[in-house]
C-alpha cells in the first residue's frame, strides 16, 4: 500500500509539473501556437479497447473541468495502458487542446470491488440492424423550442442525425460532433446551387439534464439556424429505440454515460443511406452526402408540413 501511495504522489507531481499550478487550477500552456490544459484524475477502469489506445474510465468530478461520468480517453502511446484491467483504480493526467485530449502519466491505486468492472451497472443500448426504411421516423421527440416534432415531418428532407449530450466536455467526442453539423450547416448554406431540403436532428441520450432550453442554450454556442438543425429530447426509452436502430451503443449509470458514435444520413425518401461509425472532422463528407440525399426524388409533402416548417421558425424568432 506504501508502494500505491508513492506512486500516486509522484503521478500528482508530475501532472502539477507539467501545468505549473495546483489541481484546482488549469493553466493554459502554449506548445506550438495550440493551448494544453492539464488535469489531475482519479478514477476505476472499466475497459480497455482492441487495439491498446483507448481507455473507458469511470472517473471522479475533475475540478473546474467535468463532472463525474464514465467515458473513453485515448493515449498516445500504447504502453500506457499496459498492465491495467477493468476495474483497476487508477491516477491519471488529463490533456486537452481546442482539438483533442488524451491521457498519460496513469498509475495504478488500487483494485476495486466487482461492482466497479464494466459488468457492473445498467446494461448498454445494444444496436441492431438498421433497415431501408428507418423505423423512428415517426417517433415524437421534443426539440430545443419546446415543440413536439415527429421526425416524420421531415419526409422530403435530407436528414443528417447525430447523438450527443451537452455535458460531454472532451473537444473531439460530443463537441466535435456538433462542430460537424456547424460546419457542415454553413457550407452547405454557402454551396452555389446547393439544396435548401435538408436539416439536421441532433439527438441528446442525457433527457434528465438537457431540457429544450439547455439544448436551446447549446445550438446558440454553434451557431444552429433552427429552420435547418434541431436539437432533441424525449423520453428515455423512444432516445434508447433510436439509438438501438442506429447502431448506436450508450451506457447510463447515476449520470454516468458512456457511448460510440454513429451519425446517420437519410434520404429525402426516407431511407437510410449512409452511416459514420466514427467521430473526428466529417463536415466535408456530411455536406456530400446530403447533397446527394436531397436530389432523391420523394413522394409530395403533406399540406401540414409546410405549416409545421414555418411555426418553428416562428418560434425560434
Amino acid at each position: 500500500m506504501k508502494t500505491l501511495g508513492l506512486l500516486s504522489a509522484v503521478a500528482v507531481a508530475a501532472c502539477l509539473a507539467a501545468r505549473g499550478a495546483s489541481v484546482a487550477e488549469p493553466v493554459a500552456l502554449a506548445q506550438a501556437a495550440t493551448n494544453v490544459q492539464s488535469f489531475t484524475a482519479t478514477g476505476v477502469v472499466r475497459e480497455i479497447k482492441a487495439g491498446g489506445r483507448t481507455v473507458v474510465i469511470k472517473h471522479e468530478a475533475i475540478p473546474n473541468y467535468m463532472d463525474a461520468m464514465t467515458m473513453p480517453f485515448k493515449v498516445k502511446e500504447a504502453g500506457e495502458l499496459a498492465g491495467l484491467r477493468p476495474g483497476d483504480m487508477i491516477q491519471f493526467c488529463l490533456k486537452v487542446t481546442d482539438t483533442e485530449s488524451w491521457i498519460e502519466q496513469i498509475s495504478r491505486t488500487g483494485t476495486s470491488s466487482a461492482a466497479e468492472s464494466k459488468s457492473a451497472g445498467s446494461p448498454s443500448v445494444t444496436a441492431r440492424t438498421s433497415k431501408p426504411r428507418h423505423p423512428l421516423l415517426d417517433y415524437p421527440f421534443t426539440n430545443e423550442l419546446g415543440q413536439a416534432v415527429r421526425l416524420g415531418d421531415f419526409r422530403g428532407q435530407a436528414l443528417a442525425i447525430t447523438f450527443f449530450f451537452t455535458r460531454c466536455p472532451i473537444p473531439d467526442y460530443c463537441p466535435r460532433l456538433s462542430k460537424n453539423f456547424e460546419e457542415a450547416s454553413q457550407k452547405l448554406i454557402a454551396l452555389p446551387g446547393g439544396p435548401t431540403n435538408w436539416h439536421f436532428l441532433s439527438v441528446t441520450f442525457d433527457p434528465d439534464t438537457d431540457t429544450p432550453s439547455v439544448l436551446r442554450a447549446y445550438g446558440e454556442r454553434y451557431q444552429y439556424d433552427p429552420k435547418h438543425w434541431s436539437f432533441v429530447t424525449g423520453p428515455l426509452e423512444k432516445i434508447s429505440e433510436l439509438a438501438s436502430a442506429s447502431n448506436l451503443k450508450f451506457e447510463s449509470a447515476g449520470g454516468f454515460i458512456n457511448h460510440n458514435f454513429r451519425t446517420l444520413i437519410i434520404d429525402a425518401a426516407g431511407h437510410l443511406q449512409m452511416a459514420f461509425p466514427t467521430g473526428g472532422n466529417l463536415s466535408d463528407a456530411i455536406v456530400a452526402q446530403i447533397v446527394k440525399a436531397a436530389a432523391v426524388p420523394s413522394r409530395a409533402p403533406r399540406t401540414n408540413e409546410g405549416e409545421a416548417h414555418s411555426k418553428r421558425a416562428s418560434l425560434a424568432r
